[in-house]
């Protein structure tokens, strides 16, 4: 069985979802790693940052990074077509925007989680808070403009990428604002979120409470 460090609500969830979709036998190992210092104690064999996600294999190898893990299993099981095949004309796409989702958009949470990590005054967090849910907003923006969508970001199947999305878009500055700046993907993430065979697993993992799309 496949571990997983991780946490409700974080960027675990989409690697989740991924083995939920595969049907893969998995254990999450709760670790709320920005709240927790035992949290990370326990993170840090595996993962020496201390964050999660990291993903434990059968064989004991581990592999840590979201966007890794995720091209990682989409990769190994083409059969269930979660992600372009290396001969996919939308393969390049898809690793571009795979990365672009982790890079630019969902590394910025490390400051997020702790703006003092990058300024020297408490004072100043609240503004580097606002800062960095702008450029989020406008990185989904851009992201926006440059696909060609069908009834998911690659056509009419979903994706890997789509999951992606979907729980990183209600990441600061949460849903509201990513469906005005990003107003293609809204439809499709909304699409992901009433996907009947994630029903219970997103209640159990990034549950959908009123009012949580403000």
């Amino acid at each position: 069985m496949l571990k997983i460090f991780g946490a409700v609500g974080s960027g675990s969830v989409p690697v989740e979802a991924t083995l939920t979709l595969l049907d893969i036998p998995y254990e999450v190992i709760e670790a709320v790693t920005w709240e927790d210092e035992a949290a990370r104690k326990l993170v840090e064999p595996v993962n020496p940052l201390r964050q999660v996600p990291a993903l434990v294999l059968s064989s004991g190898e581990v592999i840590t990074e979201s966007a890794a893990i995720l091209i990682y299993l989409g990769d190994l099981y083409p059969q269930a077509r979660l992600a372009p095949g290396p001969n996919d004309p939308n393969r390049a796409q898809y690793l571009r925007w795979m990365t672009y989702v982790s890079a630019a958009i969902y590394a910025l949470v490390w400051i997020i989680d702790d703006p003092t990590r990058i300024v020297a005054s408490k004072e100043q967090a609240p503004h580097v808070i606002d800062r960095i849910c702008d450029r989020r907003a406008d990185c989904w923006r851009m992201m926006d403009e440059q696909i060609t969508p069908g009834r998911y970001v690659f056509g009419d199947e979903l994706s890997i990428l789509d999951l992606y999305v979907a729980v990183v878009s209600r990441f600061a500055p949460g849903r509201a604002r990513f469906y005005e700046n990003a107003p293609k993907m809204a439809k499709i993430i909304r699409r992901v979120d009433a996907d009947p065979r994630l029903k219970e697993f997103w209640a159990k993992r990034f549950p959908f409470h009123d009012g949580w799309e403000r």
